[in-house]
């Protein structure tokens, strides 16, 4: 299960919005290889559901993640933080057993 915070939720609905995406538009979240602890969050909006992704969905938010990512990604919360010190959207995952100080790439 991947999670979304009440946060996220606001800001993914207000992002749908600002950039006139319907409802047809999901969140793909993936894990790609990068940054300075091997691996990268990528998030993105996606119309198209693929045979072999994995569908979840939190306070009404449908998250979409290939199998490969799926492996990274269980138990996953999706975060959003703003203000003077917002570092954007956050992944709290307990996967992870590194992570950078940017909090956009983790190891496991």
């Amino acid at each position: 299960m991947i999670n979304v915070t009440d946060r996220a939720k606001d800001k993914i609905s207000a992002l749908r919005a600002a950039e006139s995406y319907s409802d047809v538009y999901n969140i793909r979240v993936s894990v790609k290889g990068g940054g300075c602890s091997g691996l990268m969050y990528d998030l993105d909006f996606d119309s198209a559901i693929k045979e072999e992704d994995k569908i979840f969905e939190d306070k009404g938010i449908k998250i979409l993640v290939d199998k490969k990512s799926l492996l990274y990604l269980l138990g996953t919360t999706l975060d959003f933080s703003d203000g003077l010190n917002g570092k954007g959207f956050q992944f709290i995952n307990p996967n992870a057993n590194r992570t950078c100080g940017c909090g956009e790439s983790f190891a496991v």
